[in-house]
């Protein structure tokens, strides 16, 4: 056989070797890469934003499986729900490791994994829903968390009744918790009624577990935005910047121009509905008809008295900043509060500013004094009843003698030619009314 052909051979040999190693050992390399999402912290829409960014680049990366590591007290439980929609539409396993607190939401989303792992001394439970931590929720919420829960835990084959003993605290669970106290599971007690598969130290442990050892894991990092979405939707930092928003609003509508209080005013509005709007929570329209109250108001503010326009305006800014919000409920809150601390702040920063002479070219603080000009206009009521005649036609206003003294005078509508005898009839503030006296009357 001639050498080129050996060659030839040979090297079709080889390229096929290639064709069948390479898709091979990509498969090898994403069945070893575990993909972490770690969840510290309350459970927010920036939470969710970042479970929602860690979950792509895991599906981007084809990883053989993710581990929810978890170490929280709770948070919102729209979020909550959000994050775990997400993790019924990833195609590969999910194992929640908690490490090493699962509170609230934390616990929801442990229930909802393909299987729970704790490590030693951690904690698992005590879901009750509260209304930003003042208070517990009405018995339609509540009841609505309660099957959430349970059912989160019935579809992986757990004790359905121990998970609404961690939302209720008037159930009882033999052997667990008495009524009127909340359950909380320790590692122990949760490997013990099936809420866990076992108690391990370390992700490592986690591996072997699901039969993935040796397989590396990677951490999914925190974006700068999942932060910035956390910290604006979070209610005392929303209401903090409707704050700012409507101070610096009221501040440019009283001043001339455009300065710093109107870009104080612009940032912090487009934080609060660009958080809320970045975590799902609000669509674009909503800040078009934000931004479509506030041009209302402005054509209300070049028009005389407070008509349609100013309603329409002031309506459908209220209604944004409400739908904007986590709940309709808290937008309502956080706007209230918002107006009043606003009022507050702008009353005090006026006074300070005003005694610093800060203000005084949007504010008049001159005192009208005699030393500067003005002159109150006399009192001329001591003229009502007396006879005068008129030094010039009323037209209807001309001047008439009047006890010696030249008055600027007003008929009431009619000619009055020179010379006339008149009376004043009546005097309202500056005007003196005068009218003809009959010659009869004489």
């Amino acid at each position: 056989m001639p050498a080129s052909i050996r060659k030839l051979i040979w090297y079709l040999f080889l390229l096929a070797g290639l064709a069948i190693l390479i898709p091979l050992t990509g498969g090898a390399a994403a069945e070893n890469i575990v993909a972490v999402i770690s969840i510290d912290g309350t459970i927010d829409p920036g939470t969710k934003s970042h479970v929602a960014y860690a979950l792509d680049q895991a599906r981007k990366m084809d990883v053989a499986a993710v581990i929810l590591e978890l170490d929280t007290p709770g948070g919102y439980i729209n979020a909550a729900e959000g994050i775990r929609r997400l993790m019924d539409d990833y195609p590969r396993p999910i194992y929640a490791f908690v490490n090493t607190n699962a509170i609230s939401a934390g616990a929801y989303l442990a229930l909802a994994a393909d299987a729970i792992y704790m490590a030693p001394g951690s904690t698992i439970g005590a879901a009750e829903p509260r209304y930003l931590g003042l208070g517990t929720v009405d018995e339609k919420e509540l009841s609505f968390w309660e099957k959430e829960m349970s059912a989160m835990a019935e579809r992986r084959g757990r004790d359905p009744q121990v998970a609404s003993a961690m939302v209720r605290k008037d159930l009882a669970v033999e052997g667990l918790v008495e009524a009127g106290v909340l359950l909380t599971l320790t590692a122990g007690e949760a490997l013990e009624v099936g809420y866990s598969e076992a108690t391990i130290e370390n992700r490592e442990e986690l591996l072997q577990q699901v039969n993935l050892a040796g397989a590396s894991w990677e951490l999914v990092e925190k974006r700068v935005t999942d932060t910035l979405v956390g910290w604006t939707t979070n209610p005392i930092i929303g209401t903090i910047l409707l704050m700012i928003g409507i101070v610096g609003l009221i501040l440019e509508v009283i001043s001339s121009g455009f300065g710093i209080a109107g870009i104080l005013s612009l940032a912090a509005f487009a934080l609060y509905f660009g958080g809320n709007i970045a975590a799902g929570m609000a669509e674009y329209w909503v800040l078009i008809l934000f931004v479509f109250g506030i041009i209302l108001m402005i054509v209300e503010a070049f028009m005389p008295g407070f008509g349609v326009f100013g309603v329409s305006g002031l309506i459908s800014t209220i209604i944004a900043i409400i739908l904007a919000a986590v709940s309709i409920k808290t937008g309502m809150l956080m706007l209230v509060i918002s107006l009043v601390l606003a009022v507050v702040f702008s009353y005090f920063a006026f006074r300070f500013f005003e005694k610093r002479g800060a203000l005084r070219h949007i504010i008049l603080s001159e005192k009208e004094r005699a030393d500067l000009g003005y002159v109150a206009p006399p009192d001329q009521k001591e003229l009502h009843g007396l006879n005068g005649v008129a030094l010039t036609a009323l037209r209807p206003s001309g001047t008439a003698l009047i006890n010696g003294r030249r008055i600027d005078v007003v008929s009431e509508g009619v000619f009055i030619a020179q010379g006339t005898k008149l009376i004043v009839e009546r005097v309202e503030g500056v005007r003196v009314i005068v009218r003809q006296i009959e010659p009869d009357q004489y």
